[in-house]
């Protein structure tokens, strides 16, 4: 079999696990399929507010690599060229070892890293939100928060260590405001000394209303719904500096706070931009079938390539764990294809709707068109995540079932002391890359 074709699949996340998984079923030992990522597992990126929350054990949604597919070999490793002439791209391993690996066919998904804006003090101050470890870290550092306000005797540290914003208001801010302001007041409730101390949480955004990318009837329902609980939201604002005393926001106004939590959103990996090739806004230009133009033997989709959206002339598909999923999907029919095992076929899909957990028992949903809140929204959501998640959904309806009967625990795991996790800024860590 040394003479078998090689399929090197470069990023794990939503577009490159679905991809190799099918190109694997498809190809059936006739192909050599290389999935290059730097952890050995896909992240469920949906699911992460609920690991910070301590909803999740962290496991729960990190897909092993190894075993879910035969026939595709694992590089624990991250692209850092293409060689498009040489068909060759170079990597670098875990331990820091450079690797040279042929192709045959090239399939791009590393995906995006956080956005991060030219805020000063922004880099120095904030909590990032992209991995499992940015999670776990953050779900230490609110804890540790209201433990160290209960130990405080100055009224304006308590303040501050109580205040906690999160900039952005898409689907990650304001999932990371519903479940961290939850988390909080369970914390709170078990600390006497503050139970007359307030909890602030302020989500902030500079676009005219929450969840801009939604249906004006979901971001009004999740303005409500998250504006009862108490969540200060403050549209049409960002932040203007970050400090260590707290940040400073667009109109002026100075919050006092120990946490900063940015949600801003994402932008292609810079691998795209040293590839020399065509891109839109930081993309990878692709043509309706995946393929790079002038390039036949490399693809890309996913976050990373601007993928031209047939239902929308003149568009491009948008920067979701949806897309990416099918995109992948049908990247791998069309690489199959090339080979003669599968029909060449443009992408085409239309969004099936959007979701967005709240917390508790609320959510915000519009399957199909139709719009729902509360429940019955929720019982959607997970729904819509059991039969999304790749693996381990009745170890998620697990832990689903022990949250909703048993009291969460408000402890830390020694992550903020131990290893400080910074916010993944202009030279992003490999590691918290992923598609979606």
């Amino acid at each position: 079999m040394a003479d078998r074709q090689r399929v090197v699949i470069a990023g794990a996340g939503f577009a490159g696990f679905t991809a190799a998984r099918r190109l694997a079923r498809l190809a059936k030992g006739a192909i050599e399929i290389v999935l290059v990522n730097p952890t050995d597992y896909f992240l469920y990126l949906p699911l992460l507010p609920e690991v910070a929350a301590g909803i999740l054990d962290p496991r729960k949604v990190a897909i092993p690599l190894s075993g879910d597919f035969p026939g595709v070999r694992h590089l624990l490793a991250a692209v850092d060229r293409v060689d498009a002439a040489e068909r060759r791209v170079e990597c670098t391993d875990a331990e820091g070892n450079r690797r040279d690996l042929r192709y045959d066919r090239l399939l791009i998904t590393v995906g995006s890293v956080n956005k991060l804006l030219p805020v000063p003090g922004v880099a120095e101050h904030a909590h990032g939100f992209r991995s499992i470890a940015e999670a776990l870290y953050l779900r230490d550092h609110l804890i540790r928060q209201i433990e160290l306000a209960d130990a405080s005797d100055d009224p304006k540290e308590r303040e501050a260590r109580c205040t906690f914003v999160v900039v952005g208001a898409g689907y990650t801010g304001t999932e990371v405001a519903a479940q961290g302001q939850l988390l909080t007041l369970d914390a709170k409730r078990r600390r006497s000394g503050l139970r007359d101390q307030p909890l602030r949480w302020l989500l902030v955004d500079k676009a005219p209303r929450l969840l801009p990318e939604l249906d004006e009837r979901l971001s009004r329902t999740a303005h409500h719904t998250l504006g009862r609980r108490g969540i200060d939201i403050r549209t049409g604002v960002t932040v203007s500096e970050a400090t260590h005393e707290g940040v400073t926001l667009s109109d002026g106004d100075f919050v006092p706070t120990r946490s900063l939590v940015w949600c801003v959103g994402v932008r292609p990996d810079p691998l795209i931009e040293s590839l020399g090739m065509p891109t839109e806004r930081g993309r990878l230009v692709v043509d309706e079938y995946l393929s790079v133009p002038g390039h036949p033997d490399i693809f890309a989709c996913g976050d990373a390539a601007a993928v031209p959206d047939l239902t929308r002339p003149g568009e491009y598909t948008a920067m979701t764990a949806q897309h990416a999923t099918r995109q992948g999907r049908r990247a791998a029919d069309n690489i199959a294809a090339s080979y003669g095992r599968r029909e060449r076929r443009p992408y085409r899909h239309g969004d099936l709707g959007f979701l967005v957990d709240l917390g508790g028992a609320k959510a915000a949903a519009n399957p199909l068109g139709v719009p729902l809140s509360g429940v019955a929204a929720k019982a959607v959501t997970r729904g819509y995540h059991l039969l999304s998640v790749p693996g381990g959904r009745t170890r998620i309806a697990g832990n689903w079932l022990l949250d909703a009967v048993l009291p969460r625990q408000t402890v830390q795991l020694d992550l903020v002391r131990g290893s400080a996790v910074p916010l993944d800024c202009a030279t992003p860590e490999r590691p918290h890359r992923q598609d979606g």
